[in-house]
């Protein structure tokens, strides 16, 4: 970045692209990534180019070779913490952008206090423990002004076309096809998990333009 540009110089610039709604209303909004691997990190660096600028981004694992085929991590990384990772790469896209992390492995007792700030928070997890534990979680009073985005059905190579979004209660979402899962046969690989990973992302900002989705 050119020295001397401010912070208001640089927003005015940087989302001079962006939809005005989404340019009006993104101011405040905080965005929870729970999970900052395939999904994680792809929807993370969406949302950072769509102008959002706080996030509060979670995982306790380190990045490993085999992350590289799908994740938004370097040979660089290996060996870091995913979440000190993404936050260089979206520090290096947004110098301005405010990044709370955590290191640590979500459960039902910290998800709310972690999350406590965020309208929006993305699931971005490996298993179905996981996945299910925050989808109920997202059925407590507290959550109720709250919105889960989930992804299932990511893996393979299979038509993109069959990815979407649907809306499965009144503030969950589910991305993905829903079915196709991470068998030896088929992989999982970054083409179909970025396209999940950009209905994530998208499905964001459509909340937060007040769209009926």
């Amino acid at each position: 970045m050119k020295k001397g540009i401010i912070k208001e110089d640089f927003y005015s610039k940087f989302t001079s692209k962006n939809a005005s709604i989404i340019k009006k209303n993104i101011k405040g909004i905080t965005i929870g990534i729970a999970g900052c691997g395939g999904l994680g990190s792809n929807a993370a660096i969406a949302l950072a180019r769509a102008g959002i600028q706080n996030i509060v981004i979670v995982d306790s694992d380190t990045v490993e070779i085999s992350n590289l085929n799908r994740q938004q991590y370097a040979l660089g990384d290996l060996g870091k913490f995913k979440v000190d990772s993404l936050e260089k790469i979206l520090k290096s896209i947004n110098p301005y952008i405010k990044i709370k992390k955590y290191k640590i492995r979500l459960n039902k007792n910290n998800v709310y206090k972690v999350f406590d700030k965020c309208k929006i928070v993305i699931e971005a997890f490996d298993t179905v423990a996981s996945k299910s534990m925050i989808i109920k979680t997202f059925s407590d009073s507290r959550f109720k002004e709250k919105y889960l985005i989930t992804g299932s059905g990511v893996a393979g190579y299979s038509s993109a076309n069959n990815i979407r979004t649907k809306n499965i209660s009144r503030n969950v979402f589910i991305c993905g096809d829903n079915k196709t899962k991470p068998l030896k046969s088929n992989g999982i690989m970054a083409p179909r998990v970025m396209i999940t990973a950009g209905h994530q992302a998208n499905t964001a900002l459509q909340i937060i333009a007040g769209l009926k989705i």
